[in-house]
């Protein structure tokens, strides 16, 4: 099957990437872009921090670009070289094309993105797809990853097969439906209107897809030696945070695992937490 394409039309794509830009310009925080070669096309990296730093690797979820990092980079680039990747495929400035879930396309391009940057190990923080993105590489490339932070990832216990109805339930009333959407997904919480107002330009303009996102086995999980950190919204719709929770106990024993009972599958406020695990020893 062809692989599917970030945006569904060129002019949703120029006005997603013009508040891309719009929100870049407004954001205080140092940072530069880099473009990298990779063989799945052009890579798009926001960077901060002191080239000598030790390196962090940021990785977005689904629907969603590096902007959403802008905030958390300050407190992670006082100890550590942050790159925030645009991952192929999705709503940001990387290649249009998706490539497929259920091959090493994935890893491979985060592998030569490292090698472009000249990274020989990172740390990783994933949420979502990020996450599933994260460990994928971690199995495929265990000694390039030194610390694992895995945001309510996918892949680990399985997706609710209610999501997708739900969503396509809502989708049918046009932004009011999608506002109610993404409440629901950020577990009910308060979004920042200029948060909002982007997450509904992206959701009328990206091609969402609509493929499960395959489960890791019980093997490749228990080959994550590194040191893991995981945080999954007890209210969580799209992922089943218990048995996430269950299985990483089970197969990856020096994880540490947090279930945050109030929260759904958008995870916010958890940058300090993050950082203090990233910088023991």
């Amino acid at each position: 099957m062809k692989n599917g394409m970030a945006f569904r039309t060129p002019e949703g794509r120029k006005e997603v990437l013009r508040m891309y830009d719009a929100l870049l310009e407004q954001w205080s925080a140092q940072y530069e872009t880099i473009h990298l070669t990779t063989r799945y096309g052009k890579t798009f990296v926001l960077a901060g921090g002191d080239p000598n730093a030790p390196p962090l690797i940021l990785l977005h979820g689904s629907g969603m670009n590096s902007v959403m990092w802008l905030g958390d980079m300050p407190t992670y680039t006082k100890h550590f070289r942050v790159y925030a990747v645009d991952i192929p495929g999705e709503p940001g400035k990387s290649a249009e094309e998706q490539l497929p879930f259920d091959s090493s396309a994935y890893a491979e391009w985060l592998d030569d993105v490292l090698k472009a940057l000249a990274i020989d190990k990172a740390n990783i923080i994933g949420i979502s797809l990020g996450a599933w993105l994260a460990i994928k590489y971690a199995v495929f490339r265990p000694e390039k990853v030194e610390k694992l932070v895995l945001l309510c990832p996918s892949g680990v216990g399985p997706q609710k097969g209610s999501f997708l109805f739900t969503a396509m339930f809502y989708m049918c009333f046009g932004d009011r439906g999608l506002k109610k959407l993404f409440y629901k997904v950020n577990g009910n919480q308060p979004i920042p209107d200029i948060v909002l107002d982007y997450q509904l330009l992206i959701g009328k303009s990206f091609n969402f897809r609509r493929e499960m996102i395959p489960i890791f086995s019980d093997q490749e999980l228990k080959s994550l030696t590194m040191p893991v950190i995981l945080f999954a919204g007890g209210k969580d719709i799209m992922l089943h945070s218990a048995k996430t929770a269950r299985r990483m106990e089970t197969l990856v024993p020096q994880g540490k695992i947090n279930i945050l009972p109030e929260a759904g599958h958008t995870l916010t406020n958890l940058t300090t937490e993050i950082y203090d695990f990233l910088i023991q020893e």
